[in-house]
């Protein structure tokens, strides 16, 4: 008899026995693409200064020429992309199990409409995006002033 797995996100697939495919394949996507570490990716932690924000973003396993970056709107998009060679032979035998695969990863953040590409600075060093991003606050409107009238 099957007990039901409490401590995974299958709870009731093995108590009542589902059994949907196709919804487990889009659940299952990132796990499969990067494994039991799915969970992790992306981890984004953000720093308050006074004049800036730091965000540093985990991309382990990526290179700096398969991350990109885009600013529109106020929204500071990353997306990371990874392609696995398919065509790499292993002289020494055949391939028993393979556990990277290919696939793409976005993340958005809101840094406001008066942040401009200049003004982010980037760098990427052991698996980590390092990102300055400046606070800027709105332009202000000029003040309400009352016009006199004559008469």
């Amino acid at each position: 008899m099957l007990y039901p797995a409490i401590w995974n996100e299958r709870l009731f697939d093995d108590l009542f026995n589902f059994d949907f495919p196709t919804m487990r394949s889009f659940d299952d996507a990132d796990r499969k693409l990067y494994g039991n570490r799915a969970g992790r990716m992306m981890k984004t932690d953000v720093h308050e200064k006074d004049d800036q924000y730091e965000v540093d973003i985990d991309l382990p396993g990526f290179k700096k020429d398969e991350i990109s970056l885009d600013l529109e709107n106020g929204y500071l998009t990353v997306n990371a992309a990874k392609a696995l060679d398919k065509e790499e032979k292993d002289d020494k035998g055949k391939l028993i199990r393979q556990e990277r695969y290919s696939g793409s990863m976005t993340r958005s953040f809101y840094v406001g409409e008066n942040v401009t590409e200049e003004d982010i600075k980037a760098k990427f060093e052991d698996g980590v995006l390092k990102l300055n991003v400046p606070k800027k606050d709105a332009p202000k409107l000029p003040e309400k002033k009352t016009i006199c009238i004559e008469g």
